[in-house]
């Protein structure tokens, strides 16, 4: 296969220039991780006085030590309802994939270091796209909770979506996919729901608190009087409603009873045998992908530059390169794993969305992965590529993507504009995984194109009604303008697209080849695992 030579000077002042710029944005990313993180720390005291661990500790001792952990949407919610600052940023709620047991699970801990684990809205939209990802790659799910429920503030925002997060634990078990909750605290009303839908559960003695209604409700409600051991503890649960199959002393031993039930659920023992490629390393290293993207998301880089640094023995098969150059399609091996790349240096041209369409089908009918690499202005517009039938050609590119029967995986690296999202697999069209760096951007348009289009229109429409433009007029005009552009900015941030959850997390672009190589392993994976569903879900009787 052709190898790609990299035509980058990795000792001119360009390259260093956008290396710095690159990795300050990389610790301005890390800089908000690590608000939460000590606002999680600061409660460690409070945590191990009452013999507790922090819930991120809880998630450290469940996972197998040195092995990969992915963890997704760290700033879910950022700068959103009570999130000020950043430190709340997350959802309350820590998910990931990583191994329990020498099997790959997906493992979640409601972060109740950070307003006592309440769900919000940004965190119940978390957790479901981590079960819609359990379901579609068919992992074991394995939940930490301690949670104060719905944060009542935002209850019109979380009360529905949150009823399909327990619709979800029921086809995920019907689906044969095993949940696994350990209690380690408060998971009442509608919470009490989790441990009673999930398939085994581990409850903390005199800690655990699972009731439908509370000692203060309850009073309220019925007039009875009643305490929370009676109510909903580990102990009635365990030996006389019948809702947990195990009881735990303490955190710790909750995790190693939750660690000993996943090790017997066999589940390794059906787990496929896929022959892979032998893995090599890119011929360039990886580390200089942080020098070889312009950190502005307006200058232009080649891709291949990226592919190079990612992609195994730097092999690259160029699919139909004469035939557009802007948008680059071929095959490659990443981590052993064949796939095959579509990605962009400029817009989305009427030959380039046929090339890319037809590559798509391509890749479908060889059952090969698509990775999009994803930089682009959008669709090429003008008179010419309109009277070329782009509408037409584009939506013929957007239809193979949306019916791809491969898995597919985006990584926003710069650019993603307009309906060029939506052809290079954004969010809106189910990649399996999608991932974003720090510098990218994400909105219909560009803030500078916003605003002439609505001066444009703003000034013919006072033309047609025969105003004449003062000098007040244009210093609103130029107000909106600047109003227009700093709201652009601001809503197409990388920090304000992964918070609504337009991708599964930002990523360091040196992590890019690992993220890919572990997500490719759980697709490849779940696409030939045989599941053992039933029709109606494990239930306790």
């Amino acid at each position: 296969m052709p190898i790609i030579e990299s035509k980058i000077d990795t000792r001119s002042a360009q390259f260093q220039q956008y290396r710095e710029e690159m990795l300050k944005l990389i610790a301005d990313w890390r800089a908000v991780e690590a608000k939460g993180r000590a606002e999680e720390e600061s409660k460690r005291k409070r945590y191990h006085e009452r013999g507790q661990i922090l819930p991120r500790e809880r998630v450290h001792l469940m996972l197998d030590r040195g092995s990969p952990w992915l963890e997704l949407s760290t700033l879910a919610g950022y700068k959103m309802h009570d999130d000020k600052d950043g430190s709340l940023a997350g959802g309350n709620i820590i998910t990931g994939i990583g191994y329990v047991s020498g099997t790959r699970c997906l493992v979640s801990a409601s972060n109740s270091a950070i307003k006592g684990g309440t769900m919000t809205p940004w965190g119940v939209q978390k957790s479901l796209r981590i079960q819609e990802i359990a379901l579609q790659q068919k992992l074991p799910v394995v939940s930490m909770i301690e949670s104060g429920g719905a944060n009542l503030l935002y209850q019109a925002e979380v009360f529905i979506p949150g009823g399909r997060t327990f619709a979800n634990q029921c086809r995920l078990s019907a689906a044969g996919i095993p949940q696994i909750t350990v209690v380690h605290g408060s998971s009442t009303a509608g919470g009490a729901y989790m441990p009673g839908l999930s398939d085994y559960v581990v409850m903390v003695r005199k800690r655990a608190k699972v009731f439908l209604a509370g000692p203060p409700l309850l009073k309220a409600a019925t007039g009875e009087i009643a305490n929370d051991e009676d109510l909903g503890g580990a102990e009635m649960h365990c030996q006389i409603a019948g809702t947990s199959e195990f009881i735990a002393e303490n955190d710790i031993d909750g995790i190693r009873i939750a660690r000993e039930i996943v090790r017997h659920l066999n589940w390794n023992a059906h787990r496929p045998k896929l022959e892979l490629l032998p893995v090599r390393a890119p011929l360039y290293d990886i580390e200089e992908l942080c020098g070889v993207v312009p950190p502005d998301y307006r200058k232009p880089f080649d891709c291949r530059e990226v592919i190079a640094r990612i992609v195994d023995g730097s092999e690259f098969l160029d699919f139909k390169t004469e035939y557009d150059q802007q948008t680059i399609c071929g095959r490659a091996v990443i981590h052993g794993h064949q796939v095959g790349i579509i990605s962009n240096n400029g817009p989305i041209t009427t030959k380039g969305a046929t090339k890319a369409g037809q590559f798509i089908q391509l890749c479908c009918q060889a059952n090969i992965p698509i990775v999009y690499l994803m930089n682009t202005t959008g669709y090429m517009v003008g008179t010419e590529s309109e009277q070329g039938g782009i509408v037409k050609h584009g939506s013929k590119m957007i239809q193979a993507v949306a019916n791809a029967t491969v898995p597919q995986l985006t990584i926003v690296m710069g650019g993603s504009f307009g309906a060029g999202n939506y052809g290079m697999c954004g969010r809106g069209f189910g990649p399996h995984f999608i991932f974003a760096w720090p510098n990218s951007r994400t909105a219909v348009m560009g803030g500078e194109q916003a605003a002439t289009v609505m001066e444009i229109i703003t000034r013919e429409k006072w033309l047609k009604e025969g105003k004449k433009m003062s000098e007040a007029d244009e210093k609103m005009l130029a107000f909106l303008r600047k109003q227009i552009i700093d709201q652009f900015d601001k809503e197409s941030h990388a920090f304000a697209a992964t918070a609504r959850l337009f991708d599964d997390g930002l990523i360091d672009p040196r992590d890019t080849r690992k993220v890919l190589g572990l997500c490719l392993s759980v697709c490849r994976e779940a696409k030939a695992r045989q599941m053992f569903p039933n029709s109606y879900g494990v239930a306790r009787f």
